[in-house]
């Protein structure tokens, strides 16, 4: 079974630490980890190509790729760091363009879990986790949270920089590991595996 676990960040910091870590409870299954950052995304500017072309974007970008991978997965955890009270951009473009993909429900039924991470406690890390989960939702996603120890809606982390490292709070690195878990259940349970 293939997880993708898609960082949300316009870089590599705290939200790609916090998703290698819910990887970790992965072992076994196929896993991969991808960054916006990495990929050029233009904005949907709801043309309704997709629609008339069987769900098939005219613009052509580094969305092709990210959308081929997360057709190929079993589960996707989506990580954003908290930009002024919700998800990035970067995140919300891909969300956008994403509508390629719900013409013919090609995430219906996928696992889908959050990670966010903010500056303080209390930073926007719930509003964030509720647009990720609003997306996996429109989808027809099969939402997942997390379970023991439990933060209820996915990972919310609290991170500062400190010169080229990242302090994550331990709380945020345990509901980080128990999101992998959730997710790991949730696949098992779904394809009939103890």
């Amino acid at each position: 079974m293939k997880v993708l676990a898609i960082n949300g960040s316009h870089r590599k910091g705290s939200t790609l630490l916090l998703l290698q870590e819910a990887l970790k409870e992965l072992e076994g299954f196929e896993t991969e980890v991808i960054s916006l950052c990495d990929y050029v995304l233009e904005y949907c500017k709801v043309c309704n190509a997709c629609k008339r072309n069987g769900g098939v974007c005219v613009v052509k970008d580094g969305y092709e790729e990210i959308a081929a991978k997360m057709k190929e997965a079993d589960a996707i955890i989506i990580g954003s760091p908290v930009y002024f009270g919700s998800i990035t951009g970067m995140l919300k473009t891909l969300f956008d363009r994403s509508r390629t993909l719900r013409v013919n429900w090609e995430l219906k039924d996928k696992v889908c879990a959050a990670i966010a991470v903010g500056a303080t406690k209390h930073g926007g890390q719930e509003h964030t986790l509720q647009a990720i989960h609003a997306w996996a939702l429109i989808h027809g996603m099969i939402l997942v949270a997390d379970s023991d120890p439990t933060a209820h809606f996915g990972c919310a982390a609290v991170a500062k920089q400190v010169d080229d490292r990242f302090e994550i709070d331990e709380w945020g690195l345990k509901t980080a590991r128990s999101v992998g878990k959730r997710v790991r259940e949730v696949l098992n349970l779904i394809k009939g595996r103890a």
